[in-house]
């Protein structure tokens, strides 16, 4: 099954650069390799015609070619004063339609059932597929050499053999100065020596490595950490459409990877229309609980469509029933409905329009931002909803550095419906595969185990897989056994491998991280051993050079090991610093990471 999947690419383009030595084994595999007349017999009759200079490289070739000769089942003809082919008798009618004018020696007919006319063009397209069948990529110019015929009339049948999905063209041996021409099952086995080497080259790295490199690679790790405007949108580029609780995002995750983290940032992507802030459609009823815990994702407004479109087809996979319908409240409702008659509202346009109070429009707002209905223009609406109503207008307006800073629903944009896919909207193959270079862009290296801290709405394993191989055809992403003790297949980004194998010669360095339990790299009891940290807001889980040494569940400060009173504290230290430094930088939300207004 393996093999078959490497042994259909559509087009040129589904491959990557093929390795010389892979091609030089199967041109050596095709050419036939003869040890006596039946078998000269054999390879002429698959090739249709062998070139008298193509014999005369093998030893013993001309002897057994003389000897079909004089039997009366094979023969010669001169093709051109210095080029000369050999055919089996049971070719010879096609051979003859090409080359009517040549001489032949000696002179034999076709036999019964081997004696039909061929029109001269289809003879050629038929001598062109035989013998490409023995060779591996070849220019033009090279296919017509032996031939003694013309490129023009090479190029026309191999043009028909083309449309036939009988060969592929494409520059398939590294620096060639011209197009190639390749029967299709041996570029395709040429094309899995060329993945099977690459595998070969990998060396896995255990599991504590790979969480070391996972650190890294999230910008999470010591010394790590991006600065500025530009490093958010590189996170964000891998955290998209990973869900987290609301109050999270500034809480923790964006701190945790960039140290001078402001929530203006994420505003001003926002309103510039390159971002996307919205609850997965992926569940129809809200949690009951606060806007706090609503699971947000962020995604880059290019990509919604992908992204919807993925939640849609694993919503109607589901079989939901119509029971799960969203139940609004008489306020949510109305409010609903303004924005489904009216499109995109500000605040204060929705506050008359509906005749709400202030704080009523909020929860409203807040109930149908936790079903997954509405959004606001500006991260700042759901920054709003997130602060307890007695303390959304405490932080509206504060003095920031550069300026005055906006931060309550004056500050959110417009609010507006959520555009959502059909149930029946097919989901295309190009959808997935931006769905499956996401996730490798999130974790640089994939498998199975590794996605289970992934929504429930994302796709299955077995649809990803599918797009992994394809990638892999193409070249742009490797596969094989990157990180040891895990079962199934693997795959990781170019760029991911060397870092591996740098960590993996690196040495530790005795450096604690740590992270939200809501965050992408809690794996604990997933990836890595150990009971799984529940995924919730409180809940916080330690690194040790890339092994779970303690977490915080429920309040309560555990420790996965043995240590004494002075590794204890340390690890506590760690704990609350790290604490401590995402309520300092949630200065995007005015709040405290406990929801309260910040004191200035």
């Amino acid at each position: 099954m393996l093999a078959r999947r490497w042994s259909d690419p559509q087009s040129a383009d589904d491959l990557g650069a093929l390795d010389p030595e892979a091609i030089a084994s199967v041109r050596e595999e095709a050419w036939p390799e003869v040890t006596s007349a039946d078998e000269m017999h054999e390879a002429l009759s698959t090739l249709a015609c062998i070139a008298e200079a193509e014999a005369q490289r093998s030893p013993q070739w001309l002897a057994w070619l003389e000897a079909l000769a004089h039997s009366g089942r094979a023969t010669r003809l001169q093709i051109a004063e210095h080029d000369a082919l050999w055919t089996p008798v049971e070719r010879l009618a096609c051979v003859r339609a090409v080359y009517e004018h040549a001489p032949m020696h000696p002179s034999l007919q076709p036999p019964p059932g081997f004696d039909d006319a061929w029109p001269p063009d289809d003879a050629l397209v038929e001598i062109v597929r035989a013998r490409l069948s023995g060779f591996g990529p070849l220019t033009v110019p090279e296919i017509a050499r032996p031939l003694a015929l013309s490129a023009s009339a090479i190029a026309l049948a191999l043009t028909r053999l083309e449309a036939q999905g009988y060969v592929m063209r494409g520059r398939f041996t590294p620096g060639a100065p011209a197009e190639q021409w390749c029967e299709r099952h041996l570029l395709a086995r040429i094309h899995r020596y060329t993945v099977r080497r690459l595998r070969r080259e990998i060396e896995p790295v255990e599991r504590q490595d790979f969480m070391r490199f996972l650190l890294e690679w999230q910008r999470v790790a010591p010394d790590s950490h991006g600065e500025g405007r530009d490093a958010l949108g590189a996170v964000l580029e891998q955290l998209e459409g990973f869900e987290a609780p609301a109050v999270a995002w500034e809480d923790e995750i964006l701190p945790a990877r960039i140290a001078d983290y402001t929530g203006m940032w994420l505003d001003d992507l926002c309103r510039a229309g390159k971002l996307v802030w919205a609850r997965p459609a992926g569940r129809s009823r809200a949690s009951g609980g606060p806007v706090r815990g609503t699971p947000i994702v962020l995604l880059p407004r290019r990509h919604l469509e992908a992204w919807n479109a993925l939640m849609s087809s694993r919503r109607t996979s589901s079989s939901a029933s119509p029971d799960d319908a969203p139940q609004l409240s008489s306020r949510a409702e109305r409010v609903f409905d303004a924005l489904k008659a009216h499109g995109a509202m500000f605040f204060d346009e929705l506050l008359s329009d509906v005749r709400l109070l202030r704080t009523e429009l909020e929860d409203a707002l807040g109930e149908l931002v936790a079903l997954g209905l509405v959004n606001a223009d500006s991260f700042a609406g759901l920054r709003a909803l997130l602060a307890p109503a007695a303390k959304r207008n405490a932080f509206a307006r504060r003095p920031r550095r550069g300026g005055l800073f906006i931060g309550g629903m004056d500050d959110a944009g417009r609010w507006a419906l959520l555009r959502r896919a059909k149930p029946d909207d097919a989901r295309d193959e190009g959808d997935l595969e931006h769905v499956a270079l996401t996730l490798l862009r999130r974790y640089g290296v994939v498998f199975w185990r590794l996605l289970e801290r992934e929504a429930e709405w994302l796709a299955p394993w077995r649809d990803l897989l599918r797009a992994y191989h394809r990638l892999e055809a193409r070249g742009e992403i490797r596969g094989g056994r990157f990180v040891a003790g895990l079962a199934g297949e693997q795959f990781a980004l170019p760029e991911a491998v060397p870092l591996l194998r740098e960590m993996r010669k690196r040495p530790k360095e005795g450096a604690f991280v740590a992270l939200s339990a809501v965050d992408p790299l809690n794996l604990v009891g997933t990836l890595l051993p150990g009971e799984k940290v529940p995924a919730l807001a409180g809940n916080r889980v330690l690194y040790l050079d890339g092994v779970p040494v303690g977490a915080v569940i429920a309040g309560k400060t555990r420790y996965f090991g043995d240590f004494d009173g002075e590794g204890r504290e340390r690890m506590r230290l760690a704990l609350v610093k790290r604490t401590a430094r995402s309520l300092s930088t949630s200065i995007g939300t005015g709040m405290t990471g406990a929801g309260m207004p910040a004191r200035h």
